[in-house]
């Protein structure tokens, strides 16, 4: 089994998908979206982590001058895959969380730097910054 199958495997049990399709093109929608909120040496060490298919929908997104938001993130993603709010932000954990062990803990520690305070939570981890 590939990488990318073993992602979507992933994805798919833990967003509790019905198919693999399903799992697949909301990884591909939150990839795509998480592709334009990151730059630099953190886009690129997600990048090399990632496999081959998935790795390409982060980087043909451009990116943008600025990360959004988590909840803008979560409405983008919404209007993405033509779901609800409640659905994008499970799909979005679903595909977050999923990334997180190919990342590892230190690449993640340092996507959260970089991202506006609220995406922990999205990566399945307690948002510290609000205890803070």
């Amino acid at each position: 089994m590939t990488r990318h199958r073993r992602l979507v495997h992933q994805v798919r049990a833990m967003g509790r998908y019905t198919t693999d399709e399903e799992a697949e093109r909301v990884l591909t929608a939150v990839v795509t979206q998480l592709g334009a909120q990151l730059t630099g040496d953190e886009r690129c060490d997600l990048a090399s982590a990632l496999p081959d298919q998935t790795r390409a929908a982060l980087v043909a997104q451009i990116p943008l001058p600025a990360p959004v938001s988590a909840p803008a993130f979560v409405e983008a993603l919404a209007h993405t895959l033509g779901t609800s709010l409640a659905a994008a932000r499970w799909d979005a954990s679903s595909v977050l969380a999923a990334l997180t062990p190919l990342a590892g803990p230190e690449l993640t520690d340092r996507l959260l730097a970089r991202l506006p305070r609220g995406y922990a939570l999205l990566f399945g981890r307690p948002d510290l910054a609000a205890a803070a």
